[in-house]
């Protein structure tokens, strides 16, 4: 049997988890260097608002701190209390990055207000060339997290922390240009809103998966009755029922199902089959019983 199959949840290989830790640890480094250079270059210049943006990036060093630690427990091994081992922490990470992300919007958002009401004189040159910094730094970590934003949420997480806060020195620096030109202090506030508003649009798919995960919804990019069709086709399968998809974690799917075989088939091979073409589908957790025809479940409490 041959099908294209498009899905967003992939199981991580081997080569993935080393690729992702090494981005995560780089990106770490990068950003953690970042911070401890403009936080003291702040206190140098006497700059609160340096100050300030150095607290909001160590937040990102955070957000991929906790990515890091959601790609650990997606991999522990089961205990006897403990059956999928806490590959679902990997999930409520995600959730939580989701709102931190929200915080900042919400963070932009006031902070923004504030300004118009009671405006500040900004100076344009200072907050240009710190803004420029966060482009090139938050850029490249967004750029090291790109490829594996579509195989993981958590990495999705991280990639829009840090888009976001290229988005943020992208306004920031335009902001500082123009006021640098013009004195209009306002532009400031303005772009913020802005950035605050684009962020909350990236986000907001973010939250919604993380929250559908958490109740263990169908993932994304699993088309429940596409899946089913394809299980049908398997040759000595006449019919599945009783079926359940549920995430184990951000990257791996789990499904339990009934499927009716033909007298003149082997259980075995239907569902050594039917196993294969679900990993097609990026299931690679999953569970089949059988039953012969005519003796099928008359409900779904009775196995």
């Amino acid at each position: 049997m041959s099908h294209e199959h498009h899905h967003h949840h992939h199981h991580h290989d081997a080569a993935d988890l080393q690729s992702l830790k090494g981005v995560y640890t780089l990106s770490i480094v990068l950003n953690l260097s970042f911070v401890l250079i403009e936080a003291a270059v702040g206190i140098w210049g006497k700059s609160l608002g340096l100050l300030s943006d150095a607290g909001h990036n160590l937040s990102d060093v955070f957000s991929l701190l906790l990515a890091m630690v959601a790609l650990r427990l997606a991999s522990t091994k089961s205990t006897k209390t403990m059956t999928y081992g806490f590959r679902k922490g990997s999930v409520l990470i995600s959730l939580l990055n989701a709102i931190i992300l929200l915080v900042a919007v919400g963070a932009i958002l006031v902070e923004s207000i504030h300004k118009f009401r009671d405006p500040v004189e900004v100076n344009g040159g200072a907050v240009a060339w710190t803004a420029g910094a966060g482009i090139l730094v938050n850029g490249f970590t967004a750029f090291l997290l790109m490829k594996h934003r579509r195989n993981d949420l958590n990495a999705r997480g991280a990639f829009l922390h840090m888009a976001a806060d290229t988005l943020v020195s992208v306004g920031v620096l335009i902001s500082g240009i123009v006021i640098s030109f013009t004195g209009w202090n306002f532009i400031d506030p303005v772009i913020g809103i802005v950035v605050a508003l684009i962020i909350l649009a990236g986000t907001w798919d973010l939250l919604a998966e993380s929250l559908r995960l958490s109740v263990d919804a169908v993932p994304e990019g699993i088309d429940r009755d596409e899946v089913l069709e394809h299980m049908k086709e398997v040759p000595g399968v006449q019919d599945i029922h009783h079926v359940h998809i549920w995430p184990i974690s951000t990257t791996e799917t789990a499904l339990t199902a009934h499927a009716v075989i033909a007298d003149d088939s082997e259980p075995e091979t239907a569902v050594a089959a039917i196993k294969q073409e679900l990993k097609e589908h990026g299931i690679t957790h999953a569970t089949i019983e059988t039953e012969k025809s005519g003796h099928e479940c008359p409900d779904h409490d009775c196995c």
